[in-house]
């Protein structure tokens, strides 16, 4: 469809107007992860550490048995999305550690 022009006839009938601009939806931004949310998340797991079974899934990165770690993190935490975010998660953080090991 074309422009609208002020004709009661054919294909771009009707009155003209100007489009406002949509507002964003709070539903449009969901799972979007917030400036703040990941500063809270990074001092949180700064102070806390990682949990036990997180610590093993690092081992078992380590010596590289990702699909035995994998299968230990469904058992943990119940899900084959979850497991597969959280083993690329833990193996960033292998990453990093291993970046500032290097650094120093």
């Amino acid at each position: 469809m074309g422009l609208k022009c002020e004709i009661a006839v054919g294909l771009n009938k009707g009155h003209k107007v100007t489009k406002l601009p949509r507002h964003k939806k709070p539903s449009n931004t969901k799972g979007r992860l917030n400036k703040r949310v990941k500063f809270v998340r990074d001092i949180v797991r700064e102070i806390c550490g990682f949990a036990p079974y997180e610590k093993r899934t690092m081992e078992l990165l380590r010596i590289s048995r990702d699909k035995k770690a994998l299968r230990y993190l469904k058992r943990r935490i119940g899900g084959h999305r979850r497991s597969k975010r959280k083993r690329d998660e833990m193996q960033g953080v292998l990453i990093a550690m291993r970046k500032a090991h290097a650094h120093k």
